[in-house]
């Protein structure tokens, strides 16, 4: 009857570990990326583009170089930035980051919302550099 009784336990404790390991399992953090895309004018792929992605808030509250991203385009004038890890499970909202890409004698300026486990894109368009 007292082996009855352990087996039960064991049975009933055995079931509760697997659930909470698999509770847990289901809980992945998913990718966080931005990813940015270099037009010209015309509607062409920039290749090799300087492209910066960077935290400029009108009252830092924080260290904000772990946000600091650079890259250069590929052949279809795309950068992808991976944020997975840098922000905590639940946080409400996760960046708003400038970008500023440039090559030779053309640059472009934008905003992108980097919302946690999604990829985000946004689309520039470069124009030339104004005289001075």
């Amino acid at each position: 009857m007292k082996t009855t009784t352990f087996r039960r336990v064991l049975t009933s404790a055995l079931t509760v570990a697997v659930l909470a390991f698999e509770f847990a399992a289901c809980n992945k953090e998913k990718p966080t990326t931005a990813i940015i895309t270099v037009h010209d004018a015309d509607g062409d792929p920039v290749d090799s583009a300087y492209v910066k992605l960077y935290a400029n808030p009108a009252v830092p509250r924080a260290e904000l170089s772990r946000l600091l991203k650079e890259g250069m385009t590929n052949g279809a004038g795309r950068v992808e930035f991976d944020y997975t890890g840098l922000f905590e499970q639940g946080q409400a909202g996760f960046a708003v980051m400038d970008i500023l890409t440039f090559k030779d004698s053309s640059y472009a300026e934008g905003v992108i919302k980097i919302l946690e486990e999604e990829t985000n894109e946004e689309t520039l368009v470069m124009q030339p550099i104004p005289p001075q």
